[in-house]
């Protein structure tokens, strides 16, 4: 049996495990990043994940998702923002493959979320699909044909930044925004409230809860209709913590669309939520894997 170690790098904490030829997970651990130390420090927690079980188990390759913007062919960090400092310039996949003799492959951990739904989830058997994880911010990911579309300097659809209303998107669609929102329109202390109590506030009738989670979906919707007259995507995928509020999330998301969609683009758009959410990071980065080495 052919086995890959897996590691899922986020700003929080490192998921990392072992995953087999038939795409199962046989081994998931996580640890906290400790982002704040920075990225020699992260590097060589990742070293040591790698080198434990390189000495336990045949290992075949080693699979990286990890946060900040990724030169997908060098392997090298190229942009990360402040809560990983120092991570700009590490290189896994050359000095990996140097130590270990093995062959990395890293990617950035947006494009392995959508590349997870597009071998193993909701985008499978599609011809291009628009990933979009909503969360701390917005992170997106382009896929046509199984390839991610990284674009000529590694920074394709990084949406999150793309100006809308004085603003950014994720600065006004993201979770952290519906947070900061709801808080002041409340009048409490956005470090006493997450969305999960927000979404529970909204079920139980609150008008100023249902109010936000309406905006932010306008907010969404506008956001995907403009991405989706550049790209003609057959499906958008959804993801990041509150997108698991599915049912309740649906039909506002499409109804808003309905208001910026022409009816052609909208009729032929699905909208669909992502099937993996914890291991979506670990999985995406096995299938980026296979894709570069071309084993699928």
């Amino acid at each position: 049996m052919k086995q890959y170690i897996s590691i899922d790098i986020g700003g929080t904490m490192i998921k990392y495990g072992i995953i087999d030829d038939n795409g199962n997970i046989l081994e998931a651990n996580e640890i906290e990043t400790e982002a704040f130390k920075g990225g020699e420090y992260i590097f060589n927690k990742i070293k040591n994940i790698c080198q434990n079980y390189i000495l336990e188990k045949n290992i075949l390759g080693i699979c990286i998702s990890t946060a900040g913007m990724v030169n997908a062919n060098t392997g090298e960090i190229i942009y990360a923002n402040k809560s990983i400092p120092n991570y700009i310039g590490i290189n896994y996949k050359k000095s990996f493959e140097k130590i270990f003799n093995i062959p990395c492959e890293v990617e950035n951990d947006v494009n392995c979320a959508g590349l997870c739904e597009a071998y193993a989830g909701v985008s499978q058997n599609t011809h291009s699909s628009l990933c979009l994880t909503v969360g701390t911010g917005i992170g997106g990911c382009i896929i046509i044909n199984n390839k991610v579309i990284n674009g000529f300097s590694n920074s394709g659809c990084e949406v999150g930044y793309m100006n809308m209303f004085n603003s950014t998107f994720q600065d006004v669609a993201s979770t952290t925004a519906l947070v900061k929102n709801t808080a002041d329109a409340l009048n409490i202390d956005k470090n006493n409230i997450d969305g999960k109590f927000i979404f529970e506030r909204a079920k139980q009738g609150d008008k100023v809860c249902i109010e936000q989670i309406d905006k932010l979906c306008d907010y969404l919707a506008y956001g995907i209709a403009n991405i989706c007259y550049v790209i003609n995507p057959e499906i958008v995928v959804l993801g990041g913590g509150i997108m698991s509020q599915k049912s309740y999330l649906y039909d506002k998301i499409l109804n808003s669309l309905g208001k910026y969609l022409i009816e052609p683009v909208l009729k032929n758009t699905k909208i669909d939520f992502a099937k993996h959410k914890n291991n979506a990071g670990m999985l995406g980065a096995y299938y980026n894997f296979l894709n570069r080495q071309n084993l699928i």
